[in-house]
């Protein structure tokens, strides 16, 4: 096997080496991407087949979710530490086992494990991916690298439900073990023509404490919330969501103080990258939910079929694969603000026309008119977004910046499916009973128009720099300074 090429000053877009490059991290970050929403679709007929409540088909979502945001910046760490593309490399060989372990899972409860193990791999290949791509391009090749990198691996997102569906068809098994020939395609690429980078001051040692604390904070909050949702807020309940609630203020705390913190406190002292990572918050939890809830109704309340139902997603599909790149390239010469601005509130649009969306439903009256307009503001936003954050952070914070940027959005996405839920009145068996869901859906669009709609006004209030533009300085003793604040 050739040895791969070591990280130089830069990657030209448009090369054969730049391809090889995109390929691999767009491929690997795929994968992930394409299981979480892939699974969505497959919910259904996997409650019917392991005889599994609402709460078990949240835990299948969420036992992933959660061990991915909790570890996500773990993952960082490590990328910057021992090099990105091997954590990636690493984190795409345990992805596919634990998909493997999914595939075969003869129970709920195996499932939900399994699925937790998947996160593991999930977090430490995902920031990799695109720490990856911000030290192997630079300039106005940087933001169209992330802009292409955004765009393909939101076509992988959109396209999940598509490809679940035909997969559900046949098994709901096959949508995991679908993911073990894509991983070997990523591993093989990557050994070859991935360069190695990482961040020579980095530190040595690893931030055990905070991790724990994620780990124990979003597990309290998420058990506690899903629980209440099924009629058991009882002592037990609130007990775990107050110690998951005193968890994430004390990371918070014990980040300050830490030699070797996941999430340096300089990166916040740049607004623009606090600002950023808001709205990501609010945006990601909408789009969580949301894709869970979609296809659930299309199936339980609408009818469609597995593969109708996932095939409804796939103009958001067309329009990341055709746009993303261009937007992202537009950001760079207009500022993201506009667009950060404008995307979420149009996809707020498409999702409030999903009020339509009932039991005589059609597809071309209903379903695409909404889809689209969802599609357009995804759009508009994610690539933008991305290369917001990135640009917000030094190159050498690149691994745990991309790190941070997606536990939030997992995190956000996490507390939604617990969260929203509850807050429409879905729980029980529901999803047998079209009816009830039909209601509790109509309670969660509204929900999750609100919050795409509180993602733009923060974007518009807080997001003024442009891109390339030089962010405020942060010296060594500013940074201590921060820390012991």
């Amino acid at each position: 096997m050739a040895e791969p090429p070591v990280a130089g000053s830069g990657l030209r877009m448009g090369t054969p080496h730049a391809r090889w490059v995109l390929l691999a991290t767009v491929l690997g970050s795929g994968v992930a991407m394409l299981d979480a929403t892939v699974v969505n679709v497959a919910l259904e007929r996997i409650g019917t087949d392991l005889d599994a409540d609402f709460a078990g088909l949240q835990w299948t979502v969420n036992a992933y979710t959660l061990t991915l945001a909790a570890l996500i910046l773990l993952g960082g760490s490590l990328s910057d530490r021992f090099g990105r593309r091997r954590v990636f490399v690493v984190g795409v060989c345990w992805f596919a086992l634990a998909s493997a372990l999914c595939g075969l899972a003869p129970d709920i409860e195996t499932l939900v494990a399994a699925r937790a193990l998947q996160g593991v791999g999930g977090a430490l290949l995902t920031p990799g991916s695109l720490a990856i791509i911000s030290a192997s391009f630079s300039g106005p090749d940087r933001a169209a690298a992330v802009g292409a990198w955004s765009g393909l691996s939101g076509v992988a997102a959109a396209i999940g439900p598509f490809v679940g569906g035909w997969l559900v068809e046949w098994s709901w098994r096959a949508v995991f073990l679908i993911n073990l020939p894509l991983a070997a395609l990523v591993v093989a690429v990557a050994a070859r023509h991935v360069p190695e980078s990482r961040d020579p001051a980095a530190a040595r040692g690893l931030d055990w404490a905070g991790t724990a604390l994620v780990g124990a904070g979003l597990g309290g909050l998420t058990y506690a919330l899903t629980a209440a949702g099924e009629g058991g807020a009882g002592t037990s309940t609130w007990l775990a969501g107050a110690a998951g609630a005193v968890a994430l203020a004390a990371f918070v705390l014990v980040e300050r103080r830490s030699r070797h913190p996941l999430v340096p406190p300089a990166l916040f002292a740049d607004r623009q990258f606090t600002a950023a990572n808001a709205v990501t918050l609010f945006v990601y939890a909408a789009l969580g939910a949301l894709f869970v809830l979609l296809v659930l109704q299309l199936q339980v309340v609408s009818g469609f079929s597995p593969l109708l139902a996932g095939t409804a997603l796939l103009p958001v599909t067309v329009l990341m694969l055709l746009f993303s790149a261009r937007v992202g390239a537009l950001a760079q010469r207009i500022g993201p603000r506009v667009l950060l601005t404008a995307g979420p509130l149009v996809a707020a649009v498409g999702v409030l026309l999903m009020l339509r969306i009932g039991a005589d439903a059609s597809y071309l009256g209903d379903v695409l008119p909404s889809v689209v307009l969802f599609g357009a503001g995804l759009t508009l936003l994610v690539a933008p977004l991305t290369a917001t954050v990135l640009d917000s952070a030094e190159d050498r914070y690149a691994g745990v910046a991309s790190g941070v940027n997606n536990a939030v959005a997992r995190a956000a996405g996490l507390l939604a499916v617990a969260v929203v839920p509850v807050a429409a009145g879905l729980s029980g068996d529901v999803q047998t009973d079209p009816t009830a869901f039909a209601g509790g859906f109509r309670t969660a669009v509204l929900i999750l128009a609100a919050l795409l709609v509180a993602g733009a006004v923060l974007a518009a209030a807080y997001v003024r720099r442009p891109l390339g533009a030089p962010s405020p300085a942060v010296t060594p003793a500013g940074e201590r300074a921060v820390r012991e604040s």
